[in-house]
């Protein structure tokens, strides 16, 4: 009896594998397992230097003093610290995330979409006027021969 279970648990799974928006969701995740690596580069090597001409290189280094005496790093650290660099860091990372999936995706892909969209709907609207045009036509055609049949026993 489950010789027979395996095989559908196996092509429902295969089904659910194969359908079309989870093979896109795993190239997603896998381009922005890539695209990552970019971000946290332009982040370290540009962002970072730029606040660094101000302060420290390292923005994970700016940190508050919460509760004093806020001595050493790391494990040996005394006091309890607010890390706001490690926070800021992390934001803008996901500042440039989102801007770049924004203007580089995202918004591409809706002035694609919406220039098929009103492509779709001119091909619909000529296709309307025109079979709206045709049924015109037929009934002046019709009424054209409404009207010679009517002159036509007139004349007998």
């Amino acid at each position: 009896m489950s010789e027979k279970k395996d095989p559908n648990i196996w092509q429902g799974f295969r089904a659910f594998v194969m359908r079309g928006n989870v093979v896109d969701l795993a190239v997603a995740v896998v381009i922005g397992a890539a695209f990552t690596n970019i971000v946290n580069s332009v982040v370290k090597g540009i962002i970072n230097p730029i606040v660094g001409a101000v302060g420290t290189k390292n923005l994970d280094s700016y940190s508050s003093c919460l509760k004093g005496p806020c001595t050493g790093t790391g494990d040996s650290a005394t006091g309890v610290r607010i890390l706001w660099g490690s926070v800021l860091g992390a934001t803008l990372s996901f500042a440039i995330t989102a801007a770049v999936v924004y203007f580089l995706m995202v918004l591409p892909m809706a002035k694609y979409l919406a220039r098929v969209e009103a492509r779709r709907k001119a091909r619909e609207g000529t296709h309307e006027v025109i079979e709206v045009t045709e049924l015109e036509v037929l009934k002046e055609i019709r009424d054209a021969l409404v009207a010679q049949r009517g002159s036509g026993r007139d004349g007998r």
